[in-house]
């Protein structure tokens, strides 16, 4: 049986008593997650989810999210997450594109939780447990899986106008989890602070539901703030977790950090950008105990493709690391040959970790791979040992505090603006989200526009992440002889004259 829930149901008979979540001061056994799954399995039979149904939930973190991750996979049903930043519109359309047949909602969320799929809202009680609105119902049997079967889909905003949806199958989700084991030394004393949204890779499988497959232990936070998220270490003496960079950067500058005890921290993961010596050596000489883990990874292969080799952090500085055991990197050109160390190309990825394409979608998947390596569209190189450097964003991405902005997807909302005749959206430094959208327009004659005119119309219809912070207007854009916007022309005009 290889449903998630098998390997809760194992610790549930061998260790009962022993804590698996940790969410708002309630420790909930191994046992008592275990017939929660089971409990919540049923409750959303009774909501007519069948075996190879999607269920979507828009929730920020909580015990009941984790319930219905596992119990969705218990009853033989597809876990969909979705983004809670997202606008209705976004929400919408992944809800209809998913054929999702319940959609589950924090009751925050009502605003923007629509489709064609029945809602249910949850409100602050039934976020600590979803069994609390059935809190008699019969625990649902398991509906066995198959390592080919769908276990999750998690859309990503990709490089296109609409999100792509992953496939994420359990012989990948399995397969990821054995690698980190063996990288990270997970066990069954590994207490992972989870202070990322788990509709997120970082959050739920870097290493969260891994942690889990040993019998370790999650503590929750329902959002990240910094001086909570040290006080839990302290408190639960924590001794890993993963932070997106701009959680990093409000740990290390967080006003009142010496207060508390976070000499339990044995190693935090990082990701979503290069990270700096600074912040290395600022992460140590705060954590004292514990290690900075550069790596790389991305949605369509759960996370986690390289990890830094303990160690080797300021010599390879820079670098994401190594390839985890099943994994593959290579470097390609744009015909597929394959580049020797030290040269600039396509990282291309190939191992079982790794999706076999996206929802519904052939001609992208199709497009995605040079046969069965994936192409992950970000231009890097390996060194002479193996260690991978990044060099280039995906194409048109913009990461602002750990977030994905496609700026295709926000150029398809600005040209909707009346007198608008074109526009490229790039990412700028910013200090405190690492990058900022930019907006740079060319008017038709005799049109105006501003920035709180452009806010207001790109909220409307965008997260508000993926809103322009800055608008630039111009009389031209500069093009390449084959008439395509030289974005990386304009990131450099913009950040010289900064």
């Amino acid at each position: 049986m290889i449903n998630l829930s098998s390997f809760i149901a194992f610790h549930a008979r061998r260790t009962p008593d022993r804590c698996a979540l940790k969410y708002r001061g309630e420790d909930i056994s191994y046992a008592d997650f275990d017939l929660r799954i089971r409990q919540v399995g049923s409750w959303l039979a009774m909501h007519g989810i069948a075996p190879g149904d999607v269920v979507a939930v828009l929730m920020k973190n909580s015990t009941a999210f984790l319930e219905l991750v596992f119990a969705a996979s218990h009853i033989g049903a597809v876990f969909l997450p979705i983004n809670y930043r997202l606008s209705a519109d976004e929400v919408s359309y992944i809800v209809g594109n998913s054929g999702a047949r319940l959609l589950v909602a924090d009751e925050e969320f009502a605003a923007i939780a629509t489709g064609d799929a029945p809602v249910v809202p949850l409100g602050e009680v039934a976020q600590s447990s979803v069994t609390n609105l059935a809190p008699d119902i019969a625990p649902a049997p398991m509906h066995v899986r198959q390592p080919s079967d769908l276990m999750r889909l998690m859309y990503t905003s990709g490089t296109t106008d609409r999100p792509k949806g992953v496939m994420l199958t359990y012989e990948n989700i399995y397969w990821k989890s054995a690698d980190q084991t063996l990288v990270l030394g997970l066990n069954a004393d590994t207490r992972l602070l989870v202070v990322g949204p788990l509709y997120h890779v970082g959050a739920l499988d870097l290493p969260g539901i891994a942690v889990l497959w040993h019998g370790g232990m999650l503590c929750i936070h329902r959002s990240f703030e910094p001086e909570p998220a040290l006080a839990a270490i302290e408190r639960e003496k924590l001794n890993a977790a993963w932070f997106a960079p701009v959680m990093t950067t409000a740990l290390l500058t967080c006003p009142n950090r010496e207060r508390y005890d976070v000499s339990s921290l044995r190693w935090a993961i990082g990701g979503g950008e290069k990270t700096p010596e600074v912040r290395i050596r600022a992460f140590s000489d705060y954590f004292r105990n514990a290690r900075y883990i550069d790596a790389y990874g991305l949605t369509e292969s759960c996370g986690g493709d390289t990890f830094m080799d303990a160690g080797r952090e300021i010599e390879k500085i820079g670098s994401t690391g190594r390839a985890i055991a099943h994994v593959e990197i290579d470097i390609r050109d744009d015909t597929g040959k394959r580049l020797p160390a030290g040269q600039d190309g396509e990282i291309c990825l190939r191992g079982p970790k790794v999706t076999q394409g996206y929802w519904k979608d052939p001609e992208k998947t199709a497009s995605a791979f040079f046969g069965d390596w994936f192409r992950t569209g970000d231009i890097g190189y390996l060194d002479d040992d193996g260690f991978l450097y990044l060099t280039d964003r995906k194409k048109d991405m913009i990461i602002s505090g750990g977030e994905n902005i496609a700026s295709s997807e926000v150029e398809r909302v600005i040209y909707e603006i009346p007198g608008v005749r074109e526009v490229a959206v790039i990412g700028l430094r910013d200090d405190r989200w690492g990058e900022k959208p930019v907006a740079i327009v060319v008017l038709a004659d005799d049109a105006r526009l501003d920035l709180p005119d452009l806010t207001d119309f790109c909220r409307a219809r965008l997260a508000a992440f993926k809103v322009p912070r800055q608008l630039i207007i111009r009389d031209s854009l500069p093009r390449n002889p084959s008439g395509k916007v030289l974005k990386r022309v304009l990131r450099a005009e913009l950040e010289a004259s900064a």
